[in-house]
């Protein structure tokens, strides 16, 4: 599957798109010029923005910038969940952000966007609230609460910036249409036995040539960032009431003390003890 340029046409009478998709079954790697804004609500899902990617437990608010390749936040979401989606040009105010100085901490938080950013704490919080509310408000009302949103996120330290330069198309086209086949075939095979050879083979590299690469775009060794996939599915299948061996085995791994090892390595903790945790928060928050 190759990365696809997403159309966003606003809403009518609109200069900006707000909606609830759900794309749970669909592969959906994409990108627009368009800024976007997504929260998300789940038990545990994939983020997967750029060259990051992660999971994220309960829920997840992140603004990417412009042509940054990301995969919708919903994929292959086994349970219950909810996702709002607010996507806009950098200018759908015109000039007023560049022009008025009361704009001009929600002009620094776009220029931060390039490297696409995770916010957490009582900021996710209050702008997932605002959020839902403007789902039942008139279009101006929409505007006027969306403006506040960004200013929340303009004001606050609660956030993490997802990647440490520029990822968009714009800048690494070749790249990230290459990356997008590396990243579809490591999805697809990541409870097999993923093949460096044969990935390699795929996108018309040497497997020594391919391992510089690969490394270069992720930080990561292939079989570091494989792993890293297993774990991410695997707290999934976890949070999906799995015990251990069904989640070690459906993800690849063919030793449980083997899994318990890289499961730790990557996440802190150890597979029983993430369970735990999440398990007891989740009933709190419940």
């Amino acid at each position: 599957m190759k990365i696809q340029l997403e159309e966003v046409i606003p809403g009518k009478g609109q200069s900006f798109k707000i909606f609830t998709p759900r794309l749970k079954h669909y592969f959906y790697w994409h990108y627009h010029p368009e800024f976007e804004l997504t929260f998300v609500e789940a038990s545990t899902g994939i983020k997967h923005v750029g060259q990051h990617i992660s999971s994220y437990v309960n829920s997840d608010l992140i603004l990417i910038g412009s042509n940054i390749p990301h995969l919708n936040f919903d994929y292959e979401l086994k349970t219950e969940y909810k996702q709002i989606v607010v996507q806009m040009k950098e200018d759908f105010l015109g000039n007023a952000f560049s022009n008025s100085p009361e704009f001009s901490s929600i002009q620094e938080l776009f220029g931060r966007a390039a490297m696409a950013i995770s916010f957490t704490g009582k900021t996710k919080q209050r702008a997932a609230e605002k959020l839902q509310q403007m789902l039942t408000l008139n279009p101006f009302e929409q505007l006027l609460c969306l403006l506040e949103v960004f200013q929340i996120l303009a004001k606050s330290d609660e956030y993490e910036l997802l990647n440490d330069r520029d990822t968009s198309v714009s800048v690494f086209l070749k790249d990230k249409i290459r990356m997008s086949s590396v990243y579809q075939y490591i999805h697809t095979n990541f409870n097999k036995q993923p093949n460096v050879n044969e990935i390699a083979t795929m996108v018309h590299l040497s497997t020594a040539a391919f391992c510089r690469y690969f490394k270069k775009q992720t930080k990561m060794t292939f079989t570091n960032f494989v792993n890293q996939y297993r774990v991410n599915q695997a707290k999934i299948y976890l949070l999906q009431n799995k015990n251990i061996s069904e989640a070690c085995y459906a993800v690849g791994f063919d030793s449980i003390s083997h899994f318990n090892k890289v499961f730790k390595k990557n996440t802190g903790e150890n597979p029983s003890d993430f369970k735990k945790r999440y398990l007891k928060s989740y009933n709190v928050v419940r």
